[in-house]
């Protein structure tokens, strides 16, 4: 792939955030491939959002083992398109933990279930190494060090540079960059957790926690799957990921009271000059500790408008004083405002 020596991708609207106390960067929104990436094969939309994506500077595309459908399909299709891109100037992450294939070694944190996953993972991708590889999920019925343990194994099997957990709660995170310090393990450099504007359970220790042991964090599910768009404005449309089978969307959070609360959101975005969306980016990136956060998309228009957030990631406190009480409002689960 040929390229200017100065590319309009690192012109400077893209920030690159530090990943906690490490060197590595990654920008500011980054691009999730676990909805609108499986299939048989790589689709025009695919190829046009993630060659969109990169030009816009997001140089970090974030899969699991299990992102499609079906299972496994992402990360061959993303792999493909990926091709066209310079590996040097892009970050691939991947992860284990949930359900992948059929028996006991097929899900959790085992250290056979991690590194057979792993292989499969970097096979399907046609990569030698992912710059981030993470335990999916906390896994009760596997000790702690032998998960850390697998991790540390990629590491010195020179098929992964980083590694991470994601939601991970924050006495697990703790105790966990405990172990690997203890056994000398590959450090953790990142946590990924579920956090929005409408799931706010990190910010019960788990943000103070990665920020005092340097871990970065990458926020999943920022818009809250779609949630915090303009999508649900005017009810909820046909064709939304509220409407199909096994909606991420649950019905006690799409109703009327919640949909008031997103349509007041929606009126302090407008006067921020925000959509609502961009509003919920910004918001997540109004604290330095976030490292990025990780959008999913459709097509690459929308891409294209979140990736405007990353200019306007401030707010006053009366600001985040009034953001706070119309969330009140809300009747989502308390367990999203707690761990």
């Amino acid at each position: 792939m040929k390229d200017s020596p100065n590319p309009p991708r690192y012109d400077g609207r893209m920030p690159y955030r530090k990943c906690g106390r490490w060197g590595l960067k990654l920008p500011a929104i980054s691009l999730g491939c676990w909805h609108n990436f499986g299939g048989d094969s790589p689709t025009t939309d695919q190829i046009e959002m993630i060659q969109g994506a990169f030009d816009l500077g997001i140089t970090h595309f974030d899969l699991a083992n299990n992102y499609g459908p079906p299972y496994g399909s992402a990360e061959i299709n993303v792999g493909k398109i990926l091709k066209s891109l310079p590996r040097d100037e892009i970050l691939i992450t991947s992860k284990a933990g949930y359900d992948m294939w059929p028996g006991p070694y097929g899900e959790w944190g085992s250290k056979k279930h991690m590194m057979a996953s792993l292989d499969q993972s970097l096979k399907r991708m046609k990569v030698d190494y992912f710059d981030l590889f993470y335990s999916h999920r906390f896994d009760p019925g596997t000790p702690l060090d032998e998960t850390l343990g697998a991790l540390d194994s990629a590491v010195q099997q020179g098929k992964v540079l980083y590694t991470g957990v994601s939601s991970y709660s924050a006495d697990a995170t703790l105790q966990a960059v405990g172990i690997c310090k203890e056994n000398h393990f590959a450090p953790l450099a990142i946590h990924q957790p579920n956090y929005s504007m409408l799931n706010r359970w990190a910010e019960n220790g788990l943000v103070d926690t990665c920020g005092e042991l340097g871990l970065g964090i990458i926020a999943f599910c920022p818009l809250f799957q779609g949630l915090l768009t303009d999508k649900y404005l005017h009810g909820i449309p046909a064709g939304s990921r509220f409407t199909i089978k096994n909606s991420p969307l649950r019905k006690n959070e799409v109703n009327e009271q919640n949909l008031k609360v997103i349509g007041d959101l929606n009126d302090h975005a407008g006067q921020r000059g925000q959509t609502l969306a961009q509003m919920a980016l910004s918001w997540v990136l109004k604290d330095s500790r976030v490292t990025s956060a990780l959008i999913g998309a459709s097509t690459v228009s929308q891409i294209l408008e979140n990736v405007k957030a990353v200019g306007q990631t401030d707010f006053s406190s009366d600001e985040l004083a009034k953001l706070d009480h119309i969330l009140a409002r809300s009747n989502l689960p308390k367990s999203l405002w707690s761990n």
